[in-house]
């Protein structure tokens, strides 16, 4: 198949994101040096809804997906390395048993007698899994130098735990190399204007990568608390009369940009560093 591809050189490949089952061919067709690109499901579907096409088969999802190449031309990014996959699945996976435990406590809140053992007895099992994932995602972190730096440079910062470094490290891998405002956007704390005419509608984040914004925001509501820079932002903003969630947004941006900045220069935080950037 992938010589056959070979031949063809197409202008370019895409793909949908369909859970992981869309990896094995990509690397295939990326292996055989074609240009391929996996895009958001959603995005194709709006488009094939915007040009009429309702109806959804597999031939004609092929089609759409054609005609959406040609008129979107949806930008080529490099794919991630095994080792990079290898700690995406460690920090989906931690992430995973964290929500069954969270489940498992909620369900023993209202669980009658005959299942509670059973229940904390799981929960128990459990959390050996979480401690096992947290130290796989230690050794994971230790194999790469470059990694294990990145890492101390964003923990440098005062609200960055090892939750957010390591969804950061491994779930945005552009982090220092786009500007602020595409590393914004695409981890999705940028606001988009709703304007039209006279009428200024309220601007919203949109999209993004929602496992990396879960984990800046934990970290800018411990940032808000315990680092200067973003708390006294904060209280800018605030007094300023802005609600809890603009404010809260609008500092998940700031430290989002700060990271980018740091991971870029290859630098440890500090103020005197913030004011130069």
């Amino acid at each position: 198949m992938v010589k056959r591809l070979s031949k063809i050189r197409p202008a370019l490949i895409v793909l949908e994101a369909t859970g992981g089952l869309e990896r094995q061919v990509t690397y295939a067709v990326a292996g055989a040096e074609l240009p391929v690109v996996v895009v958001n499901p959603r995005q194709v579907r709006d488009f094939a809804k915007a040009t009429g096409q309702l109806a959804k088969t597999d031939s004609i999802d092929a089609d759409v997906l054609a005609r959406f190449a040609e008129a979107v031309r949806p930008v080529l990014r490099p794919l991630p390395d095994a080792v990079t996959l290898e700690l995406r699945a460690l920090t989906a996976r931690r992430r995973q048993i964290i929500e069954m435990i969270v489940a498992e406590k909620n369900r023993l809140a209202t669980a009658l007698k005959a299942v509670r053992k059973r229940i904390d007895a799981h929960v128990g099992w459990l959390e050996q899994e979480l401690q096992g994932a947290d130290k796989d995602l230690d050794r994971s972190i230790r194999q790469s130098p470059i990694w294990q730096e990145n890492e101390e440079l964003l923990r440098s910062t005062p609200g960055i735990g090892p939750v957010t470094s390591r969804t950061l490290l491994a779930e945005l891998p552009e982090l220092g190399e786009l500007n602020r405002k595409q590393i914004s956007a695409l981890v999705g704390v940028a606001p988009f204007n709703r304007d039209s005419g006279s009428l200024k509608g309220r601007r919203a984040i949109w999209g993004g990568r929602a496992s990396v914004r879960g984990a800046l925001y934990m970290a800018t509501l411990v940032a808000t608390r315990r680092n200067s820079v973003i708390r006294d932002f904060y209280k800018r903003l605030t007094a300023k009369g802005k609600i809890f969630k603009v404010a809260l947004v609008a500092c998940m941006r700031k430290l989002l940009t700060i990271l980018n900045s740091m991971i870029k220069h290859k630098t440890r935080w500090s103020e005197t560093f913030l004011q130069a950037a």
